[in-house]
C-alpha cells in the first residue's frame, strides 16, 4: 500500500489592495445589475466571498459603493472624442450622426448599463438625473446646433435653443436607447440589425427636420409653382 502523501496545495494569493477594490467594483456591477440597488451589501459580500466589515473598509457606505459604480459605468464609458465627431463639418451631418450612434451604443448600450440605468431610476438615486444633465449638454444640445447649421438656420449662439427642438432630437436618440431597453430589459424579440436601424432613425430626423424647425422658429421656405411664381411652405 502507497504511504506516499498528496501534495499540499498552494494558499490562495492574497489580493493587493488595489486589486480586492477593482473585483468589489467589477462584482458590485454585475449584482445591481441583476437586483437593482435595494440588493444589500451582505449578500454581496457573500458572493464575493470576504465578509460585509472587509467590504465597508473600501466602501465606508452603501451610498458609497454606489457612486464607485455610477462613476465606472456611466462616466467611465463616456468618450470625449464624441463631441469632437458631432462638430467636425467636413463630414455630412448625416454620416456624422451615424458613426456618433455607431461608437456610443458600442459602449453603453450594454445589458449591465441599461439595467443600472434603469434601477437608478426606479431608485430616485439622482445618478439619471446627472447623466441626462451631462448628455444633453455635451451632446444633445450639439445635435440641435448642427442641424441648424445643416439647415441654414439661425446659429444657437444668437437663438437659444427651444425646448421643443430638444424634444425632437430626443425622439432620435430615445427610441435608440428604447431598441435597447426592449433588448436587455423586457428580453422581447428586436430586429437584429442595430447599423441599419441607426441610419433609419437618423433619416427620420433629418427629413422630417426642416419642416419641423421651419415652424418652430418661423421661418418660411419658397418653392417655385407653376409659371415661375414662387409660393411660401409653411
Amino acid at each position: 500500500m502507497s504511504t506516499k502523501r498528496a501534495k499540499p496545495r498552494p494558499a490562495p494569493r492574497r489580493l493587493l489592495p488595489g486589486e480586492r477594490e477593482k473585483l468589489i467594483v467589477k462584482e458590485a456591477i454585475r449584482f445591481f445589475s441583476e437586483v437593482g440597488f435595494a440588493g444589500q451589501t451582505r449578500e454581496l459580500s457573500r458572493r464575493l466571498g470576504i465578509t460585509q466589515p472587509l467590504l465597508y473598509r473600501y466602501f465606508p457606505s452603501k451610498r458609497a459603493l454606489l457612486e464607485r459604480v455610477y462613476r465606472e459605468v456611466f462616466l467611465g464609458r463616456w468618450d470625449p472624442a464624441w463631441r469632437a465627431l458631432l462638430e467636425d463639418r467636413s463630414q455630412p451631418l448625416r454620416a456624422r450622426l451615424i458613426e456618433f450612434y455607431r461608437r456610443y451604443t458600442e459602449v453603453v448600450f450594454r445589458p449591465e448599463w441599461i439595467r443600472l440605468y434603469m434601477y437608478a431610476g426606479l431608485a430616485g438615486t439622482g445618478f439619471n438625473r446627472r447623466y441626462i444633465d451631462m448628455l444633453e449638454k455635451q451632446l444633445l444640445r450639439r445635435i440641435c446646433a448642427e442641424l441648424r447649421v445643416e439647415l441654414g438656420l439661425p446659429d444657437a449662439r444668437r437663438a437659444p435653443i427651444s425646448p421643443f427642438e430638444m424634444e425632437l432630437v430626443w425622439d432620435l436618440h430615445g427610441g435608440i436607447f428604447y431598441y435597447c431597453v426592449r433588448k436587455f430589459v423586457y428580453r422581447s424579440r428586436v430586429h437584429e440589425n442595430l447599423p441599419a436601424l441607426i441610419e433609419h432613425a437618423v433619416d427620420s430626423l433629418l427629413l422630417g427636420a426642416p419642416t419641423v424647425l421651419d415652424r418652430l422658429l418661423g421661418r418660411t421656405r419658397t418653392t417655385k409653382a407653376k409659371g415661375g411664381k414662387t409660393r411660401d411652405i409653411p
